[in-house]
């Protein structure tokens, strides 16, 4: 009986690591106090838009990894191409330019993906 229940809290633990290390919980992502609850999160590519405002850049993250938009085209194409109903979720700061947003749109855009939706806190 241990032995299942190790074997489940290992399992829960793994998947709970993979879904929230998408997540990057150092960006402070906009005020909408009518935002809607999202009803789930699959089939959902997450680009984290961090702003820094020492170098006043902006490091746009896919996957735990850091990227430039236009290199991740192929790859938005592949999993788009996987599955149909593919959607890009896009967590930025609420001081990021727009110009740093867009060219995360525009990257979905290329890729044919047109379900773009913005990360938003709720208070």
């Amino acid at each position: 009986m241990i032995d299942v229940l190790l074997v489940l809290l290992i399992f829960f633990m793994s998947i709970a690591t993979s879904s929230v290390a998408r997540y990057d919980p150092g960006i402070a992502v906009p005020l909408a106090p009518d935002a809607n609850k999202k009803e789930d999160s699959e089939g959902e590519l997450v680009f984290n838009v961090a702003w820094k405002p020492s170098t006043d850049t902006a490091v746009i993250s896919y996957e735990e990894q850091v990227v430039v938009p236009d290199q991740v085209v192929p790859t938005l194409i592949a999993r788009k191409n996987a599955n149909p109903q593919v959607r890009v979720l896009v967590r930025a700061d609420s001081e990021t330019p727009v110009r740093y947003v867009n060219s995360v749109i525009e990257a979905a855009a290329k890729a044919g993906i047109v379900d773009v939706t913005f990360a938003t806190v709720a208070r």
